[in-house]
């Protein structure tokens, strides 16, 4: 049976180790922070502590057989549905929380080598996670550089206005297609204007050659570009 000591002991490392993630997530401030992935690896811990002795007065018992592994693996599947929370759908290709549900994972997957005594394997896991999650951001970024979506407004004079003006602006910076397109009036304006706002997912470094085509296209008095909420 375990000692009253290791029992404390196990329960505070799963919640130091769990923090030490929790605060990375916590300083880019995502929906599961500190406390969220302290009480996972903390639960998580208890759970397997539980599962491995929390059933020793029953042992013995005619047809009494004990699988210790039984609850830690309803924590491993469990913790999807608290992941998956998490996640959220900005709108169609655009998903953001998958890195942070990942996270919360494998501090479930810590906080039961912690409560199953070993120290070892949960603290090189710990220190691995938060090399993958703070570490190799920066690398991510620099050999992957991706399209991000930004929106743009324009605003132009509605008799002057052709869209395959700026469809050929957009193409010319590669930009084969844009994920929505709302033309609005402006009331604001004494002359004959409009307002065009789009959404587009737009390469690396090409705002500025991008702004410069839009100002040139027929029409346009103004154009601003920004990125999305």
């Amino acid at each position: 049976m375990i000692t009253t000591q290791e029992l404390v002991i196990r329960l505070v490392v799963a919640a130091l180790l769990g923090s030490a993630v929790g605060f990375e997530r916590e300083r880019l401030d995502w929906a599961a922070g500190l406390r969220t992935h302290m009480l996972v690896c903390l639960g998580s811990a208890l759970a397997i502590i539980i599962s491995a002795f929390g059933f020793k007065d029953i042992l013995g018992t005619p047809a009494v057989a004990l699988d210790p592994s039984r609850i830690a693996a309803q924590v491993i599947s469990g913790i999807g549905f608290l992941g998956a929370g998490t996640i959220l759908f900005l709108r169609q290709e655009v998903i953001r929380g998958l890195t942070t549900a990942a996270g919360l994972w494998a501090v479930a997957a810590i906080g039961l080598a912690i409560g199953s005594g070993l120290y070892l394997a949960g603290a090189v896991t710990t220190v691995i996670v938060l090399i993958i999650l703070a570490g190799i951001r920066p690398l991510e970024r620099r050999l992957f550089k991706k399209r991000s979506p930004r929106q743009l407004s324009i605003r132009v004079r509605r008799d002057k206005f052709d869209m395959s003006d700026l469809q050929s602006s957009l193409s010319e910076v590669a930009v084969d297609s844009f994920t929505s397109l709302t033309i609005l009036p402006d009331p604001s304006a004494g002359e004959d204007l409009i307002k065009v706002r789009l959404r587009a997912d737009l390469p690396p470094n090409k705002a500025s050659a991008l702004l410069g085509k839009i100002r040139d296209c027929r029409g346009v008095r103004e154009v601003s570009l920004g990125d999305t909420t």
